[in-house]
């Protein structure tokens, strides 16, 4: 006679949602009896779900792989025969790393006031504490009843609500406007952080708790909402991610990379790093300058952000607060000084070095024709600089509440300024070509004493150039035509 067998409990989990896809399955299980078994159906290795299961609801069921993919996943789940789990226990020693924080905040919401569960790991889960204050506010308890080193227990308790309006809150739970997306559907995500970004009046902030780096939404919102936010990485994980977005004010915009170094010359370095140029080319933004060399904006903000922490040299010079004469003088007594000393090595070893070592390295010859120039370039200019335009500079500062006089046959200062910032650029073209054709001055195995001078001393000289256009282009150039427009 034909064995009549029972209909396997199904649950064909590749046909819900994703965000419904665990829960399900938790109320499914729920429903068996002990010895009783469900089917699962999905379409990747549902491990996690194991670990969570576990974490969950402890030791009480038996997990077998009935098939492996590629394709298709099918786990037979087993209700155990009387066994029991403490509901005031999670062991998050179970949980994959993947679902630990979000099953330990799903079990925290569902304490009512004065609840408690015990919460079991194998190291210190310290951050979780600061997460859940952040994300939570200051509504819980934390106390330690084991501190390893194999095993920390901790009992979380929820607060009464009596007792969490009289606890002192954080500063910043109760005014920073937070977003945690990890609670959100992935594809609601971003729509809804779009959405209260455009609540946000200019100068204020959101920022958003996230699972992972949210980078893609930094390029999304400038492509949608134009450059109209500053992006700042409060915390990058490995767990969570928080970025504070904050809307600009009205009619502010981003600073140029000159106005940038001209505040704090330490984020020159960031610039120099990623051949950034700060002084000729100063007026781009930090977004322009890193999409003409496709570099990542998000990285170089982070960094400049961080300069003034990471930076191990002397606070800078403060070269923006000087009075425009004192600092036309230290520019000729530091840079023109420096570079009249350090022209005539350069022409000279430039000359030798390519005559030497031309045949066999045909870059030189190049090299010491854009090397001449520049020696040239710059004696010629300096002059102008110390004869013209610097004079003419002092001559605004000392007629300030005196009656604007004119200055010599010129009729403004913007004339001797634009001359100056063209031969910068034409110095500083030169110089740029030479760094190529040098492949940023690396010495080839042949090379003699002379060719190893000549290159420290352009590299050196290049350094000085920066600092020295710097000065002038972003700093003195623009606070003089301010000046004289305002005495005029």
């Amino acid at each position: 006679m034909e064995t009549l067998l029972e209909p396997e409990n199904i649950l064909n989990v590749t046909l819900l949602e994703p965000k419904l896809k665990h829960p399900t399955i938790f109320v499914r299980f729920d429903e068996l009896i002990s010895g009783e078994t469900l089917i699962l159906h999905n379409d990747h290795d549902p491990k996690p779900l194991y670990y969570e299961l576990s974490a969950e609801r402890g030791n009480i069921f038996d997990w077998e792989y009935l098939e492996k993919g590629p394709e298709l996943w099918r786990v037979k789940i087993t209700k155990k025969r009387g066994e029991k789990k403490d509901k005031n226990i999670l062991d998050a020693t179970l949980l994959h790393p993947s679902v630990k924080h979000q099953t330990i905040f799903n079990r925290f919401d569902a304490l009512k006031p004065g609840e408690s569960f015990t919460l079991h790991n194998d190291h210190d889960p310290r951050p979780l504490r600061f997460q859940l204050e952040d994300l939570r506010g200051n509504v819980f308890s934390w106390e330690y009843l084991e501190q390893g080193p194999e095993l920390f227990r901790i009992k979380i308790t929820k607060n009464n609500l009596v007792n969490a309006e009289s606890e002192p809150a954080k500063v910043t739970t109760a005014t920073e406007n937070i977003l945690n997306v990890t609670a959100i559907e992935p594809k609601m995500k971003h729509p809804t952080i779009f959405a209260k970004f455009d609540e946000l009046k200019p100068g204020e902030s959101l920022t958003i708790h996230n699972d992972h780096d949210p980078k893609p939404l930094y390029y999304q919102l400038l492509g949608e909402r134009g450059n109209i936010f500053t992006w700042e990485y409060l915390e990058q994980g490995p767990l969570l991610w928080r970025v504070k977005i904050s809307k600009r004010p009205e009619g502010e915009g981003d600073e140029t990379l000159g106005e940038i170094a001209a505040k704090d010359l330490r984020k020159a370095e960031v610039f120099k790093k990623y051949g950034l140029d700060f002084c000729c080319g100063g007026k781009k933004t930090v977004k322009e300058a890193c999409a003409e060399k496709g570099l990542d904006v998000t990285k170089i903000e982070q960094e400049l952000q961080n300069s003034d922490k990471t930076s191990f040299t002397a606070r800078p010079l403060p070269y923006n607060d000087w009075n425009l004469d004192f600092l036309a003088d230290y520019i000729v007594n530091t840079h023109h000084s420096y570079v009249k000393k350090t022209i005539p090595d350069i022409k000279s070893y430039a000359e030798k070095v390519a005559k030497v070592h031309g045949a066999h390295h045909p870059e030189l010859l190049e090299i010491n024709k854009l090397a001449q120039e520049v020696c040239d370039e710059m004696s010629e200019h300096m002059v102008k600089e110390e004869t013209v335009l610097f004079p003419y500079v002092k001559h605004i500062v000392n007629t300030q509440g005196k009656g604007y006089v004119k200055f010599d046959s010129l009729e403004n200062v913007q004339e001797p300024i634009d001359i100056a910032v063209t031969e910068h650029e034409l110095v500083g073209g030169n110089m740029d070509k030479i760094r190529e054709l040098s492949h940023n001055y690396e010495l080839p195995e042949d090379a003699c004493a002379s060719y190893s001078y000549l290159f420290k001393t352009l590299d050196e000289f290049e350094d000085d150039l920066h600092i020295h256009v710097h000065l002038e282009n972003n700093i003195l150039f623009p606070k003089a035509l301010k000046l004289e427009e305002r005495i005029s």
